[in-house]
């Protein structure tokens, strides 16, 4: 017989408890954000980065597919409204765009993909290929690592104008945008995980799919790191 379902307080805490493994704590995003990296390391890092973006529409769309509940669909599209945007209004992957070419890049340098290292893509493959796959309520646990996301995305804000004075700060719109839009989404998430995985099993279950979205993250940066830092000039 299974030990008993946490509660809800419980298992949400647990969820959070696994911050603790955010990437916001890898050294090479400690290094970013602590202003030690070079330009060429920060335009490398908004290359790679930039798959990961063009990705998160795709994932979101999968999940859709999958998903037989109108109501979370309703509710689930708007991350994709998000990053793809709509007429006369900016996305998020515009405006990472909008980043890469404040940090002196060319729009083609970023959208070619040609700067992404294999490692990366193979992570972020990974994760896109989990949500066409898994069930729909796997998939969005899967996304709770945005209840981390804010506290990254405002320490870049508040960094970044001193530490990279060189970048134009009107390429800071992406941080600033996901703020308030993940303290959104990670509500919708967050409640559909809670009410859906009400056992024990279910419970572990989700811990285990809330690390490999950890893992996703903390392995792309290792593979930066170790193409920018370890071994660098092996870019593809």
């Amino acid at each position: 017989m299974s030990e008993a379902a946490w509660s809800k307080e419980e298992f949400e805490a647990r969820l959070r408890e696994k911050g603790a493994g955010y990437h916001i704590h890898h050294p090479f995003n400690v290094m970013l954000n602590s202003g030690q990296c070079t330009p060429e390391q920060v335009r490398a890092w908004v290359q790679n980065r930039f798959y990961y973006q063009i990705s998160i529409p795709r994932k979101d769309a999968a999940i859709m597919s999958n998903c037989d509940d109108r109501e979370i669909r309703r509710e689930w599209i708007k991350r994709i409204v998000d990053h793809d945007g709509h007429e006369g209004t900016e996305g998020g992957i515009e405006a990472w765009i909008t980043l890469g070419e404040a940090t002196g890049l060319k729009r083609e340098e970023i959208t070619s993909l040609k700067g992404v290292f294999p490692g990366v893509k193979f992570a972020v493959d990974a994760y896109t290929n989990f949500a066409r796959t898994r069930p729909w309520q796997e998939a969005i646990c899967s996304s709770l690592t945005e209840m981390f996301a804010p506290k990254i995305h405002k320490e870049r804000l508040s960094t970044w104008p001193d530490h990279y004075k060189w970048i134009d700060q009107t390429g800071l719109k992406y941080f600033q945008n996901r703020v308030q839009q993940a303290n959104r989404d990670v509500e919708h998430g967050l409640a559909i995980t809670l009410a859906h995985f009400n056992t024990r099993p279910l419970q572990e279950r989700a811990l285990e799919i809330l690390q490999f979205k950890l893992d996703v993250l903390w392995t792309m940066l290792d593979a930066m790191e170790t193409n920018l830092v370890i071994r660098p000039g092996r870019h593809v």
